[in-house]
């Protein structure tokens, strides 16, 4: 027995080692490309020259740096690096995206020569211009993208049932996915999304996965739980795990979520009404970190009554497939940032059945959120962080569920 788990223990050590070096491995070649076709705008032996590597490289290895100084000692030095680490990972994208665009135009000049007509325009012959340029834009791009990451806004969904009486108020839900409490997301943002999610007056709260980023010990030095522990509803904060959750260590994560507060349940049931029971899933990642896999949806739902509504939250939508076969009726998931920086939402939407959005499949609908907080750069570009309010409502006849689903999302196909 021993023996077999060491084994296991030893395999998943060097699957996360492989993985780790194939992202440093891109990670190093993304910038050496930016770096090598920035280095052509200064005279070799330049003073500027000099001062260009030592500033990029240092920045290329910020981020990198400032987790593993978190690791050995949090520090003030520690929060810098993580801070100009992040702000870097977006902007090294967008500088990606334009040395390549500009490659692309070089390679249609080798064919079609329309470069040389450029040389006319004043700007263009002064060296340092198109460098200067990309840099201004790529600044203020991910500036704008910062702003837009800090302020959510909130989604309202309608959701009508005739599994609800009509003696029954509607419930207010209020999901709120990948907030990832951490050194990027701390006292100020966590303060705003949990004022944000208060205002609307939940019957019941659902974090629905990724709710600390890896580490715990930023997450405990700024007291983020504290903050995390004034959510208000009647019906409760109930959590659940998410794939951050894991990398950091489960176990250690959810008890710290359970100490103040957050109702965290792992592949359980937990009823919100007579007639609404919420299945609370264990995130797809716990069989990669901790060798556990989760149960099935037909083996929780077995000795559930066929009247009862189900709702089930789930971290990542990958899993939404089983969801509709088993005739859930609600499946609410996040984890996919809906790529949080365009176009990175590309990769998602073939990824994932939904990236972002509802979607009625079947019998079953489905809402993935894009997330409130973020990971990594503190930037969203493409779409805005959000908390979703969920009204579910008996069905009537004077109540059309397509009409008010058709005022949020637009419907996806079936995955």
């Amino acid at each position: 027995m021993g023996d077999t788990l060491s084994t296991t223990n030893f395999k998943r050590s060097m699957q996360f080692f492989i993985f780790f070096a194939i992202v440093i491995g891109i990670y190093v070649l993304v910038n050496m490309y930016i770096f090598r076709k920035g280095l052509r705008s200064f005279d070799p032996g330049s003073k500027l020259r000099l001062i260009y590597g030592i500033s990029f490289w240092l920045l290329a290895a910020s981020f990198i740096l400032g987790r593993i100084l978190e690791k050995l000692y949090m520090s003030y030095l520690s929060d810098l690096f993580v801070w100009a680490g992040s702000f870097w990972l977006a902007a090294m994208l967008y500088f990606f995206l334009i040395v390549l665009f500009f490659d692309l135009l070089r390679l249609i000049d080798h064919f079609i020569p329309f470069l040389k007509y450029l040389q006319y325009v004043g700007l263009f012959a002064k060296p340092l211009f198109l460098p200067i340029l990309v840099s201004v834009l790529v600044f203020l791009l991910v500036l704008a993208g910062h702003i837009n990451a800090i302020y959510p806004v909130v989604q309202t969904l309608d959701i009508a049932s005739e599994k609800i009486p009509s003696s029954q108020p509607p419930l207010r839900i209020v999901l709120a996915s990948d907030i990832h409490l951490g050194t990027i997301v701390g006292k100020k943002r966590v303060s705003r999304i949990v004022r944000l999610i208060n205002q609307q007056q939940p019957d019941v709260i659902l974090l629905a996965g990724d709710i600390v980023d890896e580490d715990l010990e930023p997450v405990i030095k700024q007291n983020l739980g504290e903050i995390l522990s004034t959510l208000h509803a009647p019906l409760g904060v109930i959590g659940i795990s998410g794939n951050h959750e894991y990398i950091g260590g489960a176990e250690a994560a959810l008890t710290y979520l359970r100490s103040h507060g957050v109702v965290m349940l792992e592949d359980q049931l937990y009823p919100l009404t007579d007639h609404i029971t919420l299945v609370g899933r264990t995130d797809l990642s716990a069989r990669q970190y901790d060798g556990k896999a989760r149960k099935s949806l037909a083996e929780l739902l077995d000795k559930l009554s066929q009247d009862q509504f189900v709702l089930v939250m789930d971290h990542q939508p990958a899993a939404i497939p089983e969801a509709v076969k088993s005739g859930v009726n609600l499946i609410v998931s996040g984890h996919t940032h809906h790529g949080q920086l365009w176009p990175l939402n590309l990769i998602t939407n073939a990824v994932y059945p939904i990236s972002w959005g509802y979607a009625m499949l079947d019998q079953t609908q489905a809402y993935v959120s894009c997330g409130v907080g973020s990971w990594g750069p503190p930037v969203r570009i493409g779409n805005r962080p959000e908390i979703v309010l969920i009204n579910l409502w008996p069905e009537t006849d004077t109540y059309d569920t397509n009409e008010a689903q058709s005022r949020h999302s637009k419907p996806l196909s079936n995955p």
